[in-house]
């Protein structure tokens, strides 16, 4: 027994691997940490994938020692530059777990997830900042996305340590006051922001706790700050940026185009980043049709697994169906038609 996909989204803090028949039952599934080869390394990253791999191929009855699926449609965090992407694909086909492989960054997934329209972009904003798009004419686009060093500057790692820059600013004086110090105290149970600084520092606060300070660094910006509404308007400018490069890059003018933003911090959909993006986009390009997705971007593997298939539209809807039972948090709801 084969199963016709096997659907892998890999992100930093994540990873989703599904196995589906041809008409996009679910017959398999595995969640588990990252496997983002950059923060990991590639041994851990592949350690991840295998073991998660097994245990769907387990589920669906499947012998995870041959080959288990036709096409595997395996996108992911880290595969940003094209020798990182050939480097995965050689890798990821040369497991043997399919007889065809696709592969590529997972914002791919994210994109498919929101859209299949002819001119696409999608922006994600979780751990990181990325954006890609395809045009109807059939050109891709990508961003290299690593960071400072590629021009980046968003994501939770990034808004955690702003919010944290400004608190410790106005603590010592050298910066504005902002409700942002008490906050961040009251998040942390310090009696000043500097005892945080020292935890980070000496690593008896993971530095990957920043990222609670994002939820902080909005509520306070909706509560009138202004320290804190100034990050929130930059992120609003930097998606923008991303979304106008991607559709002046692919000669997009005048005509309709999907922009899908997603991620977990553009995805919980905050009144004063969103209406910066909208309003941003709507007087640059009033022919973008803006969405939100939150579902799991392991949707958009499946899609694409299916897509390369030539499977039919119901079994797209029958996949977004059986993943969001088994992938998404239960208050969620699909923001987007297959």
């Amino acid at each position: 027994m084969t199963a016709a996909v096997l659907a892998i989204d890999g992100g930093n803090s994540k990873t989703d691997v599904c196995l589906l028949s041809n008409d996009g039952q679910l017959l398999g599934y595995a969640r588990g940490p990252g496997s983002n080869h950059q923060v990991v390394g590639l041994d851990a990253a592949f350690d991840v994938l295998t073991g998660l791999v097994g245990q769907a191929a387990a589920e669906a009855g499947i012998d995870a020692r041959s080959t288990i699926a036709q096409h595997a449609a395996v996108y992911l965090a880290g595969a940003d530059f094209p020798r990182e992407v050939e480097l995965l694909r050689e890798l990821v086909s040369g497991t043997g777990w399919a007889e065809e492989v696709s592969l590529d960054n997972d914002t791919f997934a994210l994109l498919r997830a929101g859209t299949s329209s002819a001119n696409r972009i999608a922006v994600v904003c979780g751990a990181g900042i990325n954006c890609v798009g395809i045009s109807a004419a059939g050109e891709v686009l990508r961003f290299p996305s690593v960071g400072v060093i590629s021009g980046d500057w968003g994501g939770g790692a990034t808004l955690g340590t702003e919010a944290l820059f400004l608190a410790v600013r106005a603590e010592d004086g050298r910066g504005q006051p902002t409700a942002l110090r008490e906050a961040v105290m009251d998040h942390f149970g310090t009696a000043s922001v500097v005892e945080v600084t020292a935890a980070l520092h000496f690593g008896d606060l993971p530095r990957s706790r920043l990222h609670e300070l994002v939820p902080l660094l909005l509520r306070v910006a909706a509560a009138g700050d202004g320290a804190a509404r100034a990050v929130v308007e930059r992120l609003a400018e930097e998606v923008f940026l991303l979304a106008r490069a991607a559709h002046n890059r692919l000669e997009l003018h005048d005509q309709p185009t999907d922009v899908v933003l997603g991620g977990g911090i553009l995805a919980a959909r905050h009144p004063l980043l969103m209406e910066g993006v909208s309003g941003r986009l709507a007087a640059y390009a009033p022919r973008v049709n803006l969405l939100v997705v939150d579902d799991p971007p392991v949707v958009g593997a499946a899609l694409l697994g299916l897509d390369a298939l030539g499977a039919s539209p119901d079994a797209g809807v029958a996949v977004r169906t059986a993943l969001l039972t088994r992938a998404r948090r239960p208050h969620a709801s699909a923001s987007a038609a297959s």
